[in-house]
């Protein structure tokens, strides 16, 4: 059975000049505010759909990450990733750039990587962008 996530965007004006808030069925965002000028500019205080798709990848590789490691019998004390959404206006979402760094008993750099570009590639985010965004992963193990 698939779980379902829902979130509803309320708009009013026009693209240049409107402004919308959106809102998660969780409660965890509410009335958030997005507009056009944070999508080309950053503006404090309001969001754009590709911020939001940065931190969704962001979470969804963490966890793809912990998976991947603990199938192979890791366990991850720390993992940090930030993933970097290009988007060019009139031609939408060009790359999303990821960038992890963990702390993982017991593998060397090596191993990290072969992790790291793993999860980037099984993350269920990555599969929904695969093919339309460049997808980057960089990967540093800690000490």
């Amino acid at each position: 059975m698939a779980s379902e996530s829902t979130a509803t965007t309320v708009w009013e004006g026009s693209l240049e000049k409107g402004r919308g808030q959106t809102t998660s069925a969780s409660g965890t965002l509410s009335g958030v505010e997005v507009t056009w000028q944070a999508r080309v500019e950053r503006t404090e205080g309001t969001t754009s759909p590709e911020e939001l798709l940065a931190a969704a990848h962001a979470a969804c590789y963490c966890m793809g990450l912990a998976h991947e490691l603990g199938g192979a019998g890791h366990e991850a004390s720390h993992l940090e990733a930030t993933a970097v959404v290009a988007f060019v206006p009139g031609e939408g979402v060009k790359s999303s750039r990821l960038r992890v760094s963990g702390r993982v008993d017991d593998i060397d750099q090596d191993a990290f990587d072969g992790f790291a570009r793993a999860a980037a590639e099984n993350c269920p985010i990555s599969g929904a962008i695969k093919g339309n965004v460049e997808i980057e992963v960089a990967a540093n193990l800690e000490s």
